[in-house]
């Protein structure tokens, strides 16, 4: 019997499903990182919402451009902002994309959510 050939059939066998599980691995990993980005805008978010300076920037404006100002080029985030009595409160939800930022995004949105007492 001759085995000349095995290892390419082999291979080009394997090939799409070594590439796919790649791309399902790579996709879980932006994933994650969405999770962490919005954990982070929300924090950031809250933080200089609570200590704006309200005489050259609204809270709200504060809220909003820290909240993008660590995110990737590429990735999209909607920051809402509020204040309810004392606290200052915020909602981040990042877009998860599809293989690589500034493409198309999946259905999936992370939200995440950041508190802060106001100082001023």
């Amino acid at each position: 019997m001759d085995d000349r050939g095995q290892v390419a059939i082999e291979f080009t066998s394997m090939a799409p499903i070594i590439l796919v599980t790649i791309a399902l691995l790579w996709q879980a990993a932006l994933t994650g990182y969405a999770f962490v980005l919005a954990g982070n805008a929300a924090d950031k978010a809250a933080r200089a919402g609570a200590i704006a300076d309200t005489l050259r920037e609204s809270r709200d404006q504060a809220c909003r451009r820290a909240g993008r100002e660590d995110l990737p080029g590429g990735w999209t985030a909607h920051i809402d902002c509020r204040t309810d009595g004392d606290m200052f409160l915020v909602e981040a939800h990042v877009d998860v994309p599809v293989l690589f930022p500034g493409g198309m995004n999946l259905p999936l949105t992370i939200t995440s959510k950041a508190a802060a007492a106001k100082e001023s």
